[in-house]
């Protein structure tokens, strides 16, 4: 018998689970190499929702009760004494009604924020400024309540006065949002409510360095939350910084993400990655989605929203391989409201 007829009995005799293995393992070297490609979000559609005032600006979007809530700022201009909050009402997206709209004869109604209560109730938050002696403001945030998106509660006072609860997260039936001084020393302070209708101090300083403002929070399936925050100093020092905080949220770890954000929002997708949007600086101001990658620190641009000038404050809604972002533009000449349509896929 020669040499090549010994080898072929040799691999002859291997036992069928030597093969089994091999494949086996091939499978899951092959599995993860496809689970790091990630397809790219597609923007499918902008729609132009509203241009009725002559300034209208800062969004947030909700699906509610099988509707389609946006919510926004009508004024004068982008700063103005008549700033009220408009409620918009869609079934599918694509035809939009009036279904509300908020006013105070004695302030300016800024940044309207929409969420949804555990007890499946809509929760608007916004800012009243206030006008004070020698041309200053006096800063309150005011909580509404509806059943419907039509008919709303009269406006309850949260948190602290000239500290502006911007966003509210809801997350195990407690809601969260990250307040920014207005008024003294730059600082962010974090709140917790168990109703949406009272809030109380959290963190008294969250953060402050480097003019800290507007953020957005998100939590994964560890109760881990995650903060998008934005900063206005001039600089190095005014860059977007990610913060990460374990259950009670008063330790936080802070990352500098290097790249300028305005008006952020952000939203985890139910596999695990994290989209955000906001205001751009780079080459020009615009509004982007952008992915977020917790571990690493990064925020990486992946569809550029037509959009310019005055622009940015998007709402975020993920249903079905479609994300919806609400925002506003200047770009076509008049600041308007818009809402795009994104298709984010799975992994390839």
């Amino acid at each position: 018998m020669c040499g090549g007829d010994v080898k072929s009995k040799m691999i002859y005799k291997s036992k069928p689970t030597d093969y089994l293995w091999a494949f086996f393992m091939r499978y899951l070297i092959l599995l993860a190499m496809c689970g790091t490609l990630w397809a790219d979000p597609q923007l499918v559609s902008v729609k132009k929702i509203s241009d009725a005032a002559p300034h209208s600006a800062f969004t947030d979007l909700v699906y509610f009760k099988d509707k389609w809530f946006c919510t926004f700022r009508e004024g004068q201009a982008h700063v103005s004494p008549d700033g009220a909050v408009c409620v918009l009402e869609s079934a599918d997206a694509e035809k939009w009604e009036r279904a509300a709209k908020l006013t105070r004869a004695d302030g300016d109604l800024r940044d309207p924020k929409l969420s949804i209560t555990p007890d499946n109730r809509l929760l608007l938050t916004a800012a009243i400024a206030l006008p004070k002696d020698g041309g200053k403001k006096e800063h309150r945030t005011l909580a509404w309540f509806s059943e419907d998106g039509h008919k709303w509660s009269e406006p309850k006072e949260v948190g602290d006065v000239n500290v502006w609860l911007w966003r509210v997260a809801w997350h195990e039936g407690k809601a969260y949002g990250v307040g920014y001084a207005t008024a003294g020393q730059g600082l962010v302070r974090l709140y917790q409510s168990d109703d949406g209708g009272n809030f109380k101090t959290l963190l008294p300083t969250l953060f402050d360095k480097g003019d800290p403002s507007e953020a957005g929070l998100a939590f994964d399936d560890e109760h881990v939350c995650y903060c998008l925050l934005r900063r206005d100093a001039k600089g190095k020092d005014g860059s977007a910084m990610l913060g990460t905080a374990r259950p009670p949220y008063t330790q936080w770890t802070w990352k500098d993400l290097g790249v300028r954000v305005g008006g952020p929002a952000l939203l985890r997708l139910a596999d695990g990655r994290f989209i955000a949007a906001g205001r751009f600086y780079e080459p020009s101001a615009h509004t982007s989605v952008a992915w977020l990658d917790v571990k690493e620190g990064k925020l990486s641009e992946v569809v550029k929203l037509p959009s310019g000038g005055d622009t940015s404050y998007p709402g975020l809604v993920f249903r079905e391989g479609i994300l919806r972002v609400s925002y506003y533009a200047s770009h076509e000449g008049k600041t308007s409201i818009y809402l795009a349509t994104v298709k984010v896929d799975g992994r390839q």
